[in-house]
């Protein structure tokens, strides 16, 4: 069973996610504020997150920062359709995803499965044989979820992980934004793929040593992007 923490400042917007949720058997947590979410993750084992951006004593962009501290759990955004600069960054401090209110039920329990299944599979224990990546400088090891840059320790969300192993498996071919979000997010895109170029960012900060001239994660114009060997 997997628990789900929704936080809003609504009351009516938090108990109609419940009624959405219930029914998919999920352990659900509320919270009203950002701080109050912060401290639930911390003292429970959250296994994604429902979070509103505009609340009170705390912001869902202070608390994703804050949440991504010491849990990688999936973090959903719950936006309004104006707040276009918070989902952007929201997304580069380590969100996951985002849902535009009003959103309808059926969207909502897509990218929750979506996120849960991502989530799920990287705790999984894939076969030995398939399970280390090198190119280059970079190590992705699938049975431990590790990856390390330059033999340093790389922390990852969900969903960076799964855009690096990627590309990582398949070295050299490019893949559109397109490609890549219905790859990674397991949807259809419907012009969401802004979200992979904000991921991409935020993978090359962590993994390249100058994130402005990528050895790595490279960007081909007009295509999309690769995965090169660092030479």
């Amino acid at each position: 069973m997997y628990n789900v923490l929704i936080c809003d400042d609504q009351p009516d917007i938090v108990n109609a996610l419940k009624i959405y949720l219930k029914s998919e058997g999920y352990q659900l947590f509320t919270a009203y504020t950002g701080k109050e979410a912060v401290e639930i993750v911390r003292d429970n084992e959250i296994h994604l997150i429902l979070l509103d951006v505009m609340m009170p004593v705390m912001d869902g962009i202070t608390a994703t920062a804050k949440i991504r501290e010491f849990s990688n759990a999936p973090i959903i955004l719950l936006t309004a359709k104006s707040e276009t600069e918070d989902k952007v960054l929201g997304l580069n401090v380590g969100a996951d995803d985002y849902i535009t209110k009003p959103f309808v039920p059926v969207e909502v329990l897509a990218r929750v499965r979506s996120q849960l299944r991502r989530y799920a599979k990287l705790g999984s224990q894939p076969d030995a044989s398939s399970s280390e990546l090198t190119l280059g400088g970079i190590c992705l090891d699938d049975r431990t979820k590790s990856v390390t840059a330059e033999g340093e320790p790389v922390a990852l969300t969900p969903t960076e992980y799964a855009i690096l192993h990627l590309l990582m498996a398949n070295p050299g071919k490019v893949y559109s934004t397109k490609v890549l979000y219905e790859s990674v997010w397991q949807e259809a895109a419907l012009g969401s793929e802004g979200a992979v170029a904000v991921h991409i960012r935020h993978l090359r900060e962590k993994i390249e040593i100058n994130p402005s001239e990528p050895r790595y994660l490279k960007v081909v114009w007009g295509q999309g992007y690769k995965m090169e060997g660092g030479k």
